[in-house]
């Protein structure tokens, strides 16, 4: 899905949002400058302490002053060396605490979006921003405790001593400080917007990897491995013709930075010759120190600017770090929620829906109906008619658009959302199972469930049979998505699961497609005899799996085009309405699939098949055994 922008007024990025997250790393971050401090002036004590060498000592011939000089310079050194290496141990800690905060914040926020927040971005650019943004933001702080720290302590320092030396000569660097100031003002607009880009195009690249990896086993049964490739690397091209854009921009840097070190040099090396020449007021060891201080001032600047392409490039990581900190969940729990769920009955009172709540069509248009708590409601109709968008609204995934839902007489929008959402159980289209044993599994529904009330979960949904034939059983270890278990398997464990909430009212959104139709009946069957008091809404492209409910359903384009009556077969409801022209319904007597009525020929064959079969003896005795008179 394309990651569209969050909605709501843009706000300007301050980094006061991610400043925030420092939390407990405050001390680490407000040490760290300081000991880069100490550093500093102890190295640009340095030169000063070279050139009285030079002047008082070599020049004159007094050896221990030079002996003296040296031990302080060799004592300042490693106090340097020391300061240096405690001010790199607490950046890092304060760094990698603010990464580590990040990501816990932005992780624990997403878990409270809605699914209307997480429509608004793409899964790709969610994971891209907990690991690319993140550690640019992270190197970023780094460089910020450290060489921001740094930089201008040196810039500072070193142009005093340097004036303190001779302010004549130093006004060389004044001049290349404001030269380099200006090239860096309009390099940086330039590259701001390549990196902004070019985070995008880094999203583009996770996303063909996230569904290549994810549908792995799609791509070779189909033998697309080379359309793949082609994909990914024109994604792969598209962010690397952006970065080289952006790098080409940022190389002038160090071109400048490197001109404007020589310049100074030779300027200074020029004018201070001949002032030491015609003896104007510079010694030998005073030129000697302001070479020093050219390379301290200057490397300073470099460093700046190294500063500036990192957070220039991390600018654009922070807008879209607080975008997801700051995008506020649509769907909340109101003041005074309600927390007790009274009963199953769920109405729709001329509810309308569209996921664009103020600019989308609606998906769902004056839906009125009222289920009584304990009924069972099968729900069909064809491809796109809004089944899942229906039920989504019952959980309160969405909240509607016009009208209201209720769940045991209340307004959904007035209940506490955990207490909701344990009142109802969904198992969803997209079965997942999460790494982890089939216990682990289970206990999603209920947390504190023993390991009998698992097995009976297991039992109801026709799981057990399969996991006992496991050789560690409910100790079996699931892979992460559950790839080692097959799709109905996997449909199984997913009902078992929901059924271990103990819910108010089950929603099945066609979670037996995968599952046999004996299977599906037996399953079916367990429901209507161990819970007959939870309230049951089916949806299902079989017929078979919704003929034993109370009222069927049938949906057209997000309306309501039939509703069998109380124990109306499937067949009944399904002739009432528009959705017949588009699914067929085929030997409902004895089971039911769901075909295109329009493709003629397809229903000649299955119509001949039919007939065939009925005419088996051994179909009959297949029919007797495992459906009964049904």
């Amino acid at each position: 899905m394309a990651e569209t922008k969050p909605t709501g007024e843009k706000k300007h990025i301050t980094g006061a949002r991610i400043a925030q997250e420092i939390k407990q790393y405050k001390k680490d971050a407000l040490i760290s400058p300081l000991y880069t401090v100490c550093c500093v002036i102890l190295e640009i004590l340095i030169p000063y302490l070279t050139a009285s060498i030079i002047d008082k000592g070599i020049a004159v011939g007094n050896m221990a002053h030079v002996a003296k000089i040296g031990a302080l310079m060799a004592v300042m050194a490693i106090l340097a060396m020391f300061f240096g290496v405690r001010a790199g141990v607490h950046s890092a800690r304060a760094s990698t605490g603010l990464a580590s905060n990040l990501r816990e914040s932005m992780f624990g926020r997403i878990q409270e979006y809605s699914f209307s927040n997480i429509d608004r971005f793409s899964t790709a650019g969610l994971v891209t921003r907990l690991t690319t943004d993140v550690t640019n933001i992270q190197n970023a702080f780094q460089m910020i405790l450290q060489i921001c720290t740094r930089a201008p302590v040196t810039l500072i320092v070193a142009l005093f001593m340097a004036f303190s030396v001779n302010a004549k000569l130093s006004l060389v660097f004044l001049v290349a400080m404001a030269f380099l100031g200006v090239m860096i003002f309009v390099l940086i607009p330039k590259a701001m917007k390549y990196f902004k880009l070019m985070f995008r195009k880094y999203d583009a690249v996770n996303g063909v990897v996230q569904e290549n990896v994810g549908a792995i086993r799609v791509v070779k049964a189909f033998v697309r491995e080379d359309y793949e490739d082609e994909k990914f690397s024109g994604a792969a091209n598209a962010l690397f013709k952006n970065s080289i854009s952006a790098e080409r921009i940022i190389s002038f840097s160090m071109p400048i930075m490197q001109l404007t070190v020589y310049a100074c040099i030779l300027s200074i090396s020029w004018f201070g010759a001949k002032m030491i020449v015609g003896q104007t007021g510079l010694t030998t060891g005073e030129l000697t120190s302001l070479l020093s201080y050219v390379m301290n001032i200057l490397m300073s600047l470099m460093m700046l600017s190294m500063v500036f392409v990192m957070v220039t490039q991390s600018a654009a990581a922070a807008q879209r770090i607080e975008e997801v900190l700051e995008e506020q969940p649509d769907i909340t729990s109101p003041e005074n929620a309600v927390k007790t769920v009274k009963d199953g009955s769920v109405d729709f009172n001329h509810v309308t829906f569209a996921y664009q709540q103020r600019s989308g069509k609606p998906v769902l248009s004056d839906i009125d109906l009222h289920i009584r708590s304990g009924e069972t409601i099968g729900v069909m109709g064809g491809t796109g008619s809004s089944k899942s968008s229906l039920v989504s609204l019952i959980s309160r995934l969405y909240d509607v658009t016009a009208g209201e839902v209720r769940v045991g007489g209340v307004d959904v929008r007035k209940y506490d959302v955990e207490s909701l959402r344990d009142a109802v159980s969904v198992v969803l289209q997209n079965n997942v199972l999460f790494s982890g044993t089939i216990y682990d599994n289970l206990r999603w529904g209920n947390e504190n469930a023993t390991d009998e009330q698992c097995r009976e979960a297991c039992r109801l949904a026709c799981a057990d049979e399969f996991i006992e034939r496991f050789p560690e059983k409910y100790n079996t270890r699931i892979e992460r998505g559950g790839t080692n278990v097959s799709g109905g398997q996997k449909q199984r464990l997913c009902i078992a699961r929901a059924l271990l909430k103990n819910p108010k009212v089950l929603i099945l959104d066609d979670s037996t497609s995968a599952v046999d139709t004996h299977t599906d009946a037996m399953i079916q069957k367990a429901m209507r005899e161990y819970i007959p008091k939870t309230t049951k809404i089916i949806i299902a492209q079989r017929i078979s799996s919704v003929q034993n409910a109370d009222r069927i359903l049938v949906l057209d384009d997000g309306r309501i085009d039939a509703i069998g009556l109380d124990a109306a077969p499937a067949e009944d409801a399904m002739r009432k309405g528009k959705p017949v022209q588009e699914v067929g319904v085929f030997g409902s007597d004895e089971f039911g699939v769901a075909i295109r009525k329009d493709d003629a020929e397809t229903m000649k064959l299955v119509n001949e098949g039919y007939k065939l079969l009925k005419a088996d003896p051994y179909w009959k005795e297949l029919q007797a055994k495992y459906l009964g008179n049904k």
